[in-house]
């Protein structure tokens, strides 16, 4: 609650009772919860106050507008890839032809790097066991 552990709490609770005593502890603990209350009341007006002068302010027409814009589909981004020329068409094809190569320019490189890694782990295996194994005892006759 107020980051007070149980151990605290009853610490407290038993310094309220001897010094305020068993008679009035009671009106205390009713006194406190009234007062707690209405300390929650005020704070859930508070928070409705500034939740409707935020809808009259159009804060929400604001979020609004903000959620549309974060939403592609709503902002109309194929109708200015269609202006700009990045769809479909010849400037696209030799686009997508350059690509292309670097593509498998790329995976070829890639490829070549994967094997001669693999072949380095498969060496560096083959002289850690080498290295590992022991001669074999002879049998004496």
């Amino acid at each position: 609650m107020f980051g007070l552990g149980w151990s605290e709490m009853l610490v407290v609770g038993v310094v309220a009772l001897i010094v305020i005593g068993p008679k009035d502890l009671p009106g205390l603990f009713r006194t406190i919860g009234q007062f707690t209350g209405k300390a929650r009341m005020m704070a859930r007006e508070f928070s409705n106050a500034m939740n409707q002068a935020a809808d009259q302010a159009g804060v929400k027409e604001v979020s609004k507008t903000l959620k549309a814009a974060a939403n592609p589909t709503k902002f109309g981004t194929d109708k200015i890839k269609e202006a700009t020329g990045m769809t479909k068409g010849p400037a696209t094809a030799e686009l997508s032809a350059e690509r292309q190569a670097a593509k498998e320019k790329m995976s070829k490189a890639m490829g070549d790097a994967a094997l001669a890694r693999q072949a380095r782990e498969a060496e560096e295996t083959l002289q850690t066991e080498s290295a590992h194994e022991k001669p074999a005892p002879e049998a004496k006759s």
